[in-house]
């Protein structure tokens, strides 16, 4: 994919992240092919299909628990690397060799899903996930990591 056609998809993902309605953190994903260089499919973190506006309804469970950021990823938003390949699943849409554009470094269990779904190579743009994180997993299993600082991210200094 050439380096224009990627800030493209770089500035598409951070405006996808905008679209999440979870008061922590906005995180956007975006799957695509690189050889066509179009969208296959996209995600974004928050609430369960048709359970509310939060991951608890109407409200943050990881709030109202008082959990830390960065831990217990088993609670709250579903993060947006899980909604893209599961939307990808129930859609009949290959991962397989795509590449995965996410605005933070995936969890371990989300990477555990990026792997085992065949997704090729995955850009990380702008900081991170507050905890440990499945970069080092992922590039130990053949998938590709490529850092970068991209476009500036608008989401602002709520991470």
């Amino acid at each position: 994919m050439k380096e224009k056609h990627l800030a493209i998809r770089i500035q598409q993902c951070l405006s996808l992240a905008t679209a999440s309605n979870c008061p922590r953190a906005k995180f956007g994903a975006l799957l695509v092919d690189p050889i066509r260089n179009v969208i296959l499919m996209d995600g974004y973190n928050g609430g369960p299909r048709g359970g509310g506006k939060l991951c608890g309804g109407e409200e943050c469970l990881r709030d109202t628990n008082e959990i830390k950021s960065g831990t217990r990823v088993e609670i709250g938003c579903h993060h947006a690397e899980m909604n893209l390949i599961c939307n990808s699943a129930a859609n009949g849409v290959p991962t397989n060799g795509a590449w995965l554009i996410v605005t933070g470094e995936p969890c371990m269990m989300c990477s555990k899903l990026i792997h085992h779904a065949g997704i090729a190579r995955v850009v990380v743009v702008d900081g991170g996930f507050g905890g440990a994180n499945g970069c080092g997993y992922l590039e130990n299993h053949g998938v590709e990591i490529q850092r970068t600082t991209g476009p500036k991210d608008p989401r602002g200094s709520n991470l």
